[in-house]
C-alpha cells in the first residue's frame, strides 16, 4: 500500500510539472493512517496569470495581424484621404472662436485700440492650439471624452459638482449665440427679437436633428457655417480697404498704448478658450475608428493635430479681418460721426455704421455672417451638452439627444428673451464672466489626465507641451482670478450701497472666493488613479492599447 502511494505521490509530482508548462498545477498528497487505510487528497489550482498572459499573447497576435492588414490597406490609400478620414472635427470646435461675444470683443478692439492688439490673437491661437490638441490626444489614447474621464476618476459629489459647473458654462456659451442669431434676424428682415430668438432655438432643434444621420453630417454643417463666415467677413474687409504693413506690424509687434489696453488685450485672450469645446474635441475624436497598430495611433494624432491647425488659421484670419475692418474704419479721423459710433462699438451698431459708409448691401452681408455666427454657436453648444450629460450621467444616447438640448438651449432662450435687444452687450459681458468662472474646472481636469497620459502613454515631444500648457493655463486662471477679485473690490469702493449692505456682501462673497480657490486647488493636486482609466503599455504596443480601449468600451457598455 506505501509503495503504490510513493508511486502516485510520483506521478502527482510529474503531473505538476508538466501542469506548470500549460498554466495549471496538479499538487497530490497521500496519507496513511493509523488503520492502513489510504486518503488521497488532489488539489488542482489554475495560473491565472500564466492563462490570462496567454491569452492576452494569441489576442494580440491576432489584433497584430488584423493591424498590419489594416495598415497594408491604409498604406495603398493616398495619404489625402486618409487626411479628409480624419478632418471635420477642428472646424466644428473652431465655430467656438467666431461665435457673436467674440465678433463683439474684436469689433470693440479695433474700434478702439486699432490693429495693435492682434498679436494678441495670433499668439493667443497657438496656446488654443496647445489646449485642444491635449484633448484631441486624451480622446485617442482612453477611447473616452473629458466628461467620461471626470465620472470614472472622481468621487460622487466633486464629479457632480464639475457637472453642474460645466451645464452652467454651456448656458453661458450659448446665450451670445440666440443673441446674435436673433440680430441678424433683425437686420436682414427686420423681425422684431423677440421672434427671432423663437426663430432660433426651432432652428437650432432642426439641425441638431441631422446627428441621425451620422457626427459627419454635424461637422459637414459646421465647415458650411465656418466658409460662409469666412466669406462674408472677407467681403467686408475689402471694402475698407486696410493699410496692410499696419496690419501685419500689429500681428507680430506685441504693443499696449492708451489706458485701458493692457484690459482689452486680458478680455480679447480670456475669450479665446471656452470649456465646453475641450469636451466636444475629446468626444469627436473618440467617434474615428483607430487602427491598434502604433503607427496608426501616431498617424491619427498628425492627423488631427493638421486638422485643428488649419481651422485654427483660417479663424485667425477671420478674426484679423473683424479687427481691422473696424480699426480702419473708426482710424478716418475726417468723418466726425463716426467718432462717436466707435466710442461704444456693439453688434448692432457695427450694422448701422456699415450701412451709413457703403451702403445697404454691405450691413446685409455683416448680418449674413452674424446670422451664421450666431447659429452655429448655439447648434455647437447643444451639440457639446449632450456629450457632456451623457457622460457624466451615463444614459443612452437616446435618450441624451431627446433631453439634454431642452437644458441648454430653453434656458438660453428664457434669458435672451427677458433681456431684450437692449441688454445685449451686457448679456454678453456676463455671458463672457461666466465663462471665465468655469473655465479652470474643465481645463484643470484636462491637464491632469493629460499629466498621466504623458507618464502612461508617452508621445514624442508630449511632456513639454503638457508643462507649456500648465504654465500657459496657470498665467490664464490667475488672470482671471486677479481680475474677479479686484473689479469685486472695485465695485464695492465705488458703490453707493450702505456700508452694512456691503459689509453683508462682503461676508458672503469672500467665503465663495476662498471656496473657488480651494476647489482648484484640490483638483490640481489630487493624484489620479491613472490604473483603471490609462493603458499600462507604452504606445509603440497599439495592440495592447487597443485590447485595452475596447476592454474599457466593454465595461461602459455593461455599466449603461
Amino acid at each position: 500500500m506505501e509503495e503504490e502511494a510513493g508511486r502516485r505521490m510520483e506521478r502527482g509530482e510529474g503531473d505538476q510539472l508538466r501542469g506548470a508548462t500549460t498554466g495549471s498545477r496538479r499538487v497530490a498528497a497521500a496519507v496513511v493512517g493509523a488503520s492502513g487505510g489510504e486518503i488521497e487528497i488532489q488539489m488542482e489550482a489554475a495560473t491565472v496569470g500564466s492563462g490570462a498572459s496567454a491569452a492576452a499573447a494569441a489576442a494580440s497576435t491576432s489584433s497584430g495581424q488584423e493591424g498590419d492588414a489594416e495598415d497594408g490597406l491604409q498604406q495603398q490609400t493616398p495619404t489625402w484621404k486618409r487626411f479628409l478620414a480624419h478632418a471635420g472635427p477642428g472646424f466644428l470646435i473652431s465655430l467656438a472662436y467666431l461665435d457673436p461675444s467674440n465678433v463683439q470683443t474684436d469689433l470693440q478692439a479695433g474700434s478702439i485700440h486699432k490693429y495693435e492688439l492682434l498679436w494678441v490673437l495670433f499668439f493667443g491661437f497657438f496656446l488654443v492650439l496647445v489646449i485642444q490638441s491635449l484633448a484631441v490626444k486624451l480622446g485617442i489614447i482612453t477611447g473616452r471624452n473629458l466628461a467620461e474621464m471626470c465620472m470614472y476618476e472622481y468621487p460622487k459629489y466633486v464629479k457632480y459638482g464639475l457637472w453642474l459647473l460645466i451645464e452652467v458654462g454651456v448656458i453661458a456659451a450659448t446665450i451670445p449665440g440666440v443673441l446674435g442669431t436673433a440680430l441678424a434676424y433683425n437686420i436682414l428682415l427686420n423681425i422684431p427679437f423677440l421672434a427671432g430668438v423663437l426663430i432660433c432655438g426651432a432652428s437650432t432643434f432642426l439641425l441638431l436633428g441631422l446627428q441621425t444621420y451620422g457626427v459627419r453630417k454635424m461637422e459637414l454643417i459646421g465647415v458650411i457655417f465656418m466658409l460662409l463666415i469666412t466669406v462674408c467677413f472677407f467681403i467686408e474687409l475689402s471694402s475698407v480697404n486696410p493699410p496692410m504693413g499696419e496690419v501685419i506690424e500689429g500681428l507680430f509687434i506685441p504693443r499696449l498704448r492708451g489706458v485701458y489696453a493692457m484690459s482689452d488685450a486680458i478680455a480679447l485672450f480670456s475669450v479665446l478658450i471656452v470649456p465646453h469645446n475641450l469636451f466636444l474635441h475629446s468626444s469627436l475624436v473618440v467617434s474615428r475608428k483607430i487602427s491598434p497598430s502604433s503607427k496608426r495611433f501616431k498617424d491619427t494624432s498628425t492627423f488631427f493635430l493638421i486638422e485643428n491647425a488649419c481651422a485654427m488659421l483660417l479663424v485667425l484670419l477671420v478674426n484679423v479681418a473683424i479687427v481691422s475692418t473696424t480699426g480702419t474704419i473708426c482710424a478716418n479721423t475726417q468723418l466726425v460721426d463716426n467718432i462717436d459710433a466707435c466710442s461704444s462699438l456693439t453688434l448692432k451698431s457695427t450694422s448701422i455704421l456699415l450701412k451709413n459708409m457703403f451702403g445697404r448691401s454691405t450691413s446685409k452681408i455683416y448680418g449674413l455672417a452674424l446670422l451664421a455666427s450666431g447659429q452655429s454657436n448655439t447648434v455647437t453648444t447643444s451639440y457639446a451638452g449632450q456629450y457632456i450629460m451623457q457622460g457624466f450621467s451615463g444614459m443612452r444616447k437616446c435618450i441624451i439627444f431627446m433631453i439634454a438640448p431642452c437644458f441648454t438651449v430653453i434656458p438660453s432662450l428664457i434669458i435672451c428673451s427677458v433681456g431684450g435687444a437692449p441688454n445685449i452687450r451686457q448679456l454678453i459681458n456676463i455671458s463672457a464672466i461666466i465663462l471665465a468662472f468655469v473655465l479652470p474646472f474643465s481645463l484643470v481636469p484636462l491637464l491632469k489626465f493629460s499629466s498621466s497620459c504623458v507618464v502612461k502613454v508617452p508621445y514624442k515631444n508630449s511632456n513639454s507641451i503638457v508643462k507649456v500648457a500648465w504654465i500657459l493655463s496657470v498665467v490664464i486662471m490667475g488672470i482671471n482670478i486677479y481680475f474677479f477679485c479686484n473689479s469685486f473690490i472695485s465695485c464695492l469702493v465705488h458703490s453707493e450701497l450702505p456700508r452694512a449692505v456691503n459689509a453683508i456682501i462682503s461676508i458672503l462673497v469672500f467665503p465663495f472666493m476662498a471656496a473657488y480657490i480651494a476647489a482648484l486647488i484640490y483638483l490640481a493636486f489630487r493624484k489620479v488613479n491613472a490604473a483603471g482609466l490609462f493603458p499600462s503599455v507604452p504606445v509603440s504596443n497599439g495592440t495592447e492599447v487597443e485590447a485595452w480601449r475596447q476592454e474599457r468600451i466593454a465595461d461602459d457598455i455593461g455599466v449603461r
